[in-house]
């Protein structure tokens, strides 16, 4: 089986890590308003692939995370007068009812970032005390100078200057 790399733009046969289990990571969805036709491609394209791999006899092991709180969640439940949480548990619902609809199997593991709070408060510690994060106006963020690496992605799919990828940013 071929799948595309984004990064390297091109067709690439698929090589497990693992003779048995194939384990998938997916962005999931900021809880803050309707389902749309894009999750829709996006999870039922993802759904097809696991079933495939399936059908091919791995195992997968499928993890789909939710930004359950966000600058989004929280603009949205002020301009709704409800609070963040319930807002972003009332659209989690809408999607999994959106997907259940389209007989999108769920993952093995939802990981909603309030659940992750933690763990992000300490790698976020790490990140600063090492250099690689700095803090401008309350604000913590990624210091791309120390990564030389930062954007090939970006420079994958033609976003080839660094300025216009900071302006993009930004």
């Amino acid at each position: 089986m071929k799948l595309f790399n984004t990064l390297t733009q091109s067709l690439e046969e698929f090589i497990p890590k693992d003779d048995k289990t194939v384990r998938i990571y997916v962005c999931g969805i900021t809880p803050y308003d309707t389902t749309h036709l894009g999750h829709a491609f996006t999870y039922v394209s993802f759904d097809a692939l696991i079933r495939y791999l399936e059908f091919l006899g791995y195992n997968v092991n499928y993890v789909q995370n939710v930004t359950d709180i966000d600058d989004d969640v929280l603009r949205k439940a002020r301009e709704l007068g409800m609070a963040w949480d319930e807002l972003g548990r009332r659209e989690t619902e809408r999607y999994l009812h959106d997907m259940d609809a389209l007989n999108v199997r769920r993952p093995n593991v939802y990981a909603r970032a309030t659940e992750e709070i933690p763990e992000m408060i300490e790698i976020i510690s790490t990140l600063l005390k090492r250099g690689f994060a700095y803090v401008s106006n309350g604000n913590v963020y990624f210091s791309v100078k120390q990564d030389p690496e930062f954007g090939i992605m970006a420079r994958a799919i033609g976003l080839n200057d660094y300025h216009a990828m900071l302006a993009i940013a930004n």
